[in-house]
């Protein structure tokens, strides 16, 4: 392991000072994948069935406060947002309950979305990053060739283009990672939303389906 990080490190010095953006790059799409992960898969997940299950019990029996304090009292989540909104404007008839559930898809969509895109950006810039650390290292190999001394000509070329290409190995060591996350990040993102579109739709559907047998907030009546 050792040695590992010391080939890396080698390597690293030898790319020439371009490498540190290429670093910075890795250390921001190391940060985004965190991020992305914990979000998408623990922070916005929730058991879809299970709450879908439970929800549609307390409506069945016609019993909104319980469908709405039930709803409130699970993790908090895009999909249980759009559903609580949904809820709470039952009694103003279906119409509301359409466009506060809408509405609600509408603020809670970025969550799920936000910076995911950003690991794209950063795959491109590192491999670009890298190209341009190669372009600079063999411009700076011929300049030095074209003052050396014949007999180390050679020598120095292949020296400096194998130093210059350090800087596309490790902007491709940063690139590919960063957009293999984005695909599967991504694919987890769209998933999610179509998810909380669909239950959306079916918690709708399940509403009107049981409105006449729920049992309204003492404060509020239905509209006509």
């Amino acid at each position: 392991m050792g040695e590992m990080f010391g080939a890396l490190a080698k390597h690293y010095h030898e790319g020439g000072w371009m490498m540190h953006p290429i670093l910075v790059s890795l250390f921001v799409a190391i940060g985004l994948i965190v991020d992305r992960v914990i979000a998408l898969y623990f922070k916005t997940s929730i058991d879809k069935e299970a709450f879908l299950k439970e929800l549609k019990r307390h409506v069945y029996s016609g019993d909104l406060d319980k469908a709405i304090s039930f709803t409130a009292s699970q993790k908090k989540t895009p999909l249980t947002s759009v559903v609580k909104a949904g809820l709470i404007n039952v009694p103003k008839g279906e119409a509301d309950v359409q466009a506060a559930m809408d509405e609600a898809s509408l603020r809670e969509s970025p969550r799920i979305e936000k910076r995911t895109g950003y690991l794209a950006m950063i795959g491109n810039v590192a491999t670009l990053l890298g190209l341009l650390g190669t372009i600079v290292g063999l411009i700076g190999a011929f300049g030095a060739v074209a003052n050396a001394n014949p007999a180390d000509k050679a020598t120095i070329l292949a020296s400096s283009i194998s130093e210059a290409m350090n800087c596309t190995a490790f902007g491709l060591l940063t690139a590919i990672p960063a957009l293999v996350a984005y695909s599967v990040l991504q694919g987890r993102t769209q998933h999610m939303i179509e998810e909380m579109n669909e239950s959306a739709v079916a918690v709708l559907n399940l509403i009107v389906a049981n409105k006449d047998k729920m049992k309204m907030p003492a404060s509020v009546s239905p509209e006509a």
